[in-house]
């Protein structure tokens, strides 16, 4: 049988941000060996959630600016607002008349048809780990910093819940390279009381690495394909002394899971898929030679080979002080890796099929601070945005999604919706719609209640 083990994962950076935690992934599976979890138990899991089937084969790419973006500073820019609040840069024309986008974005602005950005979304806390669990969740459950434990399944979970039926060759929930909500692993990512059977599949490491590879998927030293082969035989011989004592039809359905953990491993798709290596320097070059690009790039190997759902991390927006140089480094690379995705799955064939979605756990508030943080002015170094929930923004795109939209609007300084106000629960609703998924969809929570997914099912009609 094939095992999953732990692996020390502290190589990784780690980020912190304004309350100390350190956003650090610290497990990292590895195939073989001999621990407590095995794949093939992990699927199994599956037979224990009830579901509705979805079959669409519509695919969701979401990228998690970790940390909180801020909203002025990239898609709802203010020139016309007092110098303290419209921010460092100039908002520039796009494809789409009406459209503007910060001068960081020149990359995307040549590709605001092919996606829509809402600007009146809002939550109304400034919490990291409410934020990041309304937002991964839609719900708030008494969520924050001082009580930062889930307690929903994140919306990829529920989307991978929803398809288990579906036969496929790499794994339904992927993380590149992690799944970090808050530093929480898998945090507000992962199945929760669905089980975790449902939390993505981490690549852990760096794509960008040259010897990068998905430990997941790499046979150990000495273990050879025909081996493993050779001991699902042998295993197989051991069932049948098993079957005489046990007709339920029990042992049928762990074979299949079984199978299912034994093909991720040896079959050719599922490696295929993971090895970025594969693909042309032009391309690769194209979405950034660092770790966002190549994890945006494998993300879209992934849907294309038949993943539905894959989260993409971009971690370190917490900027209270020296936004300017922090959004200098960060937004080129946010700019190049959106913009290709968007300009490679519409030249594949895949627009239509893939969902993109870009957002945080929040956004930074409308006016710049003095750099102080609580101290003297520029204490702290250059002026930056603090903690921010009432107004937010949304990029959404592909998969069935209007592109060239701007969804409601701010007032003046950029402080709270003024039009079409919009919650984290409309933009899951509209995620579903796309996915062929029952947005009045209930589950069932630990006391075997039905619960809704959302509170609120209505999705965003002009998007449709």
């Amino acid at each position: 049988m094939l095992r999953l083990f732990a692996k020390d994962n502290s190589k990784l950076r780690s980020h912190k941000y304004c309350d100390g935690v350190s956003r650090r992934s610290f497990v990292q599976l590895g195939v073989a060996g001999m621990a407590s979890l095995g794949l093939g138990d992990v699927l199994r899991a599956k037979a224990a959630s009830p579901s509705r089937s979805s079959k669409s084969d519509v695919s969701t790419i979401l990228i998690w600016l970790d940390g909180g973006p801020g909203h002025m500073d990239m898609y709802d820019m203010k020139p016309d607002a007092p110098v303290e609040y419209r921010g460092i840069w100039n908002p520039i024309k796009s494809k789409v008349p009406g459209f503007d986008v910060t001068e960081l974005y020149p990359k995307q602005a040549q590709h605001t048809d092919k996606f829509s950005v809402v600007r009146s979304l809002h939550h109304g806390t400034g919490d990291h780990f409410a934020g990041a669990h309304r937002m991964l969740t839609t719900k708030e459950m008494g969520v924050s910093g001082a009580n930062n434990i889930g307690k929903f399944p994140g919306i990829g979970a529920i989307v991978a819940q929803q398809r288990k039926e579906l036969e496929r060759e790499v794994p339904p929930y992927v993380a590149v390279p992690t799944a970090s909500s808050v530093g929480r692993v898998p945090g507000y990512f992962g199945g929760k009381f669905l089980g975790v059977q449902y939390d993505p599949f981490r690549t852990n490491g760096d794509p960008n690495k040259d010897n990068f590879s998905v430990q997941n998927l790499v046979l150990p030293s000495g273990v050879t394909v025909d081996r493993l082969e050779d001991r699902a035989s042998l295993r197989g011989e051991f069932d049948k002394i098993n079957r005489s004592v046990e007709s339920s039809g029990t042992f049928d359905a762990l074979d299949q899971f079984d199978q299912q953990a034994f093909n991720f491993v040896t079959g050719e798709n599922a490696r295929q898929a993971f090895d970025i290596s594969q693909e042309k320097d032009g391309i690769r070059e194209k979405y950034g030679r660092n770790t966002w690009g190549q994890s945006t790039l494998l993300a879209r190997r992934l849907v294309e080979a038949g993943a539905s759902f894959v989260t993409v991390q971009f971690s370190g927006w917490d900027h209270h002080w020296n936004l300017q140089g922090g959004y200098e480094t960060l937004l080129p690379r946010v700019d190049a890796a959106v913009a290709s995705l968007f300009e490679d799955l519409d030249q594949r064939g895949l627009l239509d099929t893939t969902v993109v979605m870009l957002c945080g756990e929040f956004s930074r508030t409308p006016r710049m601070n003095d750099g102080g943080n609580g101290g003297p002015p520029l204490s702290k170094g250059t002026p930056g945005r603090d903690h921010w929930g009432s107004s937010m923004f949304c990029l959404l795109g592909g998969g069935g999604i209007r592109g060239g939209q701007i969804i409601g609007s701010t007032t003046a300084k950029g402080e709270a919706p003024k039009d079409r106000p919009v919650k984290p629960t409309n933009i899951h609703a509209t995620v579903y719609d796309c996915m062929g998924i029952d947005p009045t969809l209930h589950i069932l929570d630990h006391a075997g209640r039905p619960t809704p997914v959302l509170e609120d099912p209505t999705p965003i009609r002009e998007l449709l």
